[in-house]
């Protein structure tokens, strides 16, 4: 009896700790989904900043508003995204 309650109380102890790689095997995956958004938010933003100076349609000042606002909202989507 004793060694049966001693395999379920070890078993119940060690049923978790098997679930944790995995659980951060998901974390990691969130992390790296939000890390590449980022890194294209950036992308974007600095082609918008380009095309833009191209054009000669704004103020560099407003170009430059754009590219942090496009880049704002890529972080913010990323954050969405890692949580």
């Amino acid at each position: 009896m004793k060694k049966f309650i001693f395999s379920v109380v070890t078993a119940a102890m060690l049923l978790p700790a098997l679930s944790l790689p995995a659980h951060a095997t998901y974390h990691s995956e969130k992390r790296q989904e939000a890390r590449y958004t980022r890194q294209e938010s950036r992308t974007e933003g600095r082609q918008e900043k380009r095309d833009c100076v191209r054009a000669d349609d704004k103020s560099n000042a407003s170009c430059r508003q754009d590219k942090r606002e496009n880049r704002r909202d890529g972080r913010q989507d990323a954050r969405d995204q890692k949580w």
